[in-house]
C-alpha cells in the first residue's frame, strides 16, 4: 500500500424538496481509501454511505445539493470535473457494482454482448476479440460454461451469477483502479454470499485492486476487510483498522453496532 487513492474531505450536502426546502443529509464526511486495501463503509440504512459512493462517480440524485467538501482521486477533485471528464473516469478508473445485479444488466441483450460492449468502449478492438475477453472474464469469476452463459440473457442467470457477471464487468473488463461495491451480497443466500466475498477478496488481494465495500453486514467486514469507516446519520463517527474497530471500538454508536451484530460480547 503506497498511500491514499481516494480522499473525501468535509463533504456536506442536502436534499432539496420540490418546494425548495433543504434537508441536510451529509455532515462534513471525511475518510480515505488506502491504495490496495479493502475498506468497508458500514452503518445503518440511511446513514449516507451509498450517497457518498454515488457522489464519487458523479451520479448522485439530482435533488442532492452539495454544500461543501472535496472528493480527491489521485489528487484531482472529482467534484470540479465536468461531465465529459467524468465519463473518462467512470469505468476506466472507478467502477461500481450495485446491489441488484440483474436490474443493472440490460434485459434485451445477452450477458456476453454487454460485457463485450463495455470492453470495446474501454479498450477498443473488434467484436470477436471483445467477446473472447468477455468469456474469459466470466471464466475468471467462476461462472461455469462461460461460452454458453455468455449467450444467455440476464433473466437466465441466478442472483449470484448475475452478481459475478457484474463484478466481471466492473473489475475485469474495465480494469479500474478503484472498485466500489454497494451491498453486493444483499438478497443472496449465505453460501452464495460467502462465494461472492471470496471472489471480491481475491480480486483485491491478488490483483492489488483498491476496493470499497458498502455494507451493513459486520460479519463479512470482520472476515475480509482491512479498514473500516463507520457512518451514522450522515456523519463519520469512527475510522480505523478492522482489528481496532472490532477489538477496541471508541464511539458509542460503533459499540452498539457491534453489540447488535453479536460479533463482540459486551461491546455496548
Amino acid at each position: 500500500m503506497s498511500g491514499e487513492l481516494l480522499e473525501i474531505e468535509d463533504y456536506s450536502g442536502a436534499f432539496r424538496s420540490p418546494t425548495g426546502e433543504l434537508t441536510p443529509v451529509l455532515h462534513d464526511v471525511s475518510y480515505r481509501l488506502k491504495e490496495g486495501a479493502l475498506t468497508a463503509v458500514v452503518g445503518e440504512t440511511g446513514s449516507g454511505k451509498s450517497l457518498v459512493a454515488l457522489s464519487v462517480l458523479g451520479i448522485q440524485p439530482a435533488s442532492f445539493v452539495r454544500r461543501s467538501g472535496r472528493i480527491l482521486f489521485r489528487g484531482v477533485d472529482l467534484l470540479s470535473l465536468d461531465e465529459k471528464a467524468m465519463r473518462k473516469i467512470r469505468g476506466a478508473e472507478i467502477s461500481m457494482v450495485f446491489q441488484d445485479a440483474r436490474a443493472a444488466l440490460n434485459p434485451v441483450f445477452t450477458v456476453g454482448r454487454q460485457l463485450a460492449d463495455v470492453y470495446q468502449l474501454q479498450h477498443g478492438g473488434g467484436r470477436s476479440a471483445a467477446m473472447k475477453q468477455a468469456i474469459e472474464a466470466l471464466r475468471r469469476v467462476s461462472i461455469p460454461e462461460p461460452a454458453r452463459r455468455a449467450r444467455q440473457y440476464p433473466h437466465e442467470f441466478s442472483g449470484g451469477m448475475a452478481q459475478r457477471a457484474m463484478i466481471a464487468m466492473a473489475a475485469l473488463i474495465c480494469e479500474p483502479s478503484l472498485l466500489i461495491l454497494d451491498e453486493p451480497t444483499t438478497g443472496l443466500d449465505v453460501t452464495i454470499q460467502s462465494d461472492i466475498m471470496e471472489l471480491i477478496t481475491d480480486l483485491c488481494r491478488v490483483g492489488g485492486l483498491t476496493t470499497c465495500l458498502i455494507t451493513h453486514d459486520l460479519g463479512i467486514v470482520a472476515e475480509t476487510c482491512d479498514e473500516v469507516v463507520v457512518m451514522n446519520a450522515g456523519r463519520v463517527v469512527e475510522t480505523g483498522s478492522a482489528q481496532a474497530i472490532f477489538t477496541q471500538p471508541q464511539d458509542p454508536y460503533t459499540r452498539r453496532l457491534l453489540a447488535a451484530s453479536q460479533l463482540v460480547e459486551g461491546a455496548a
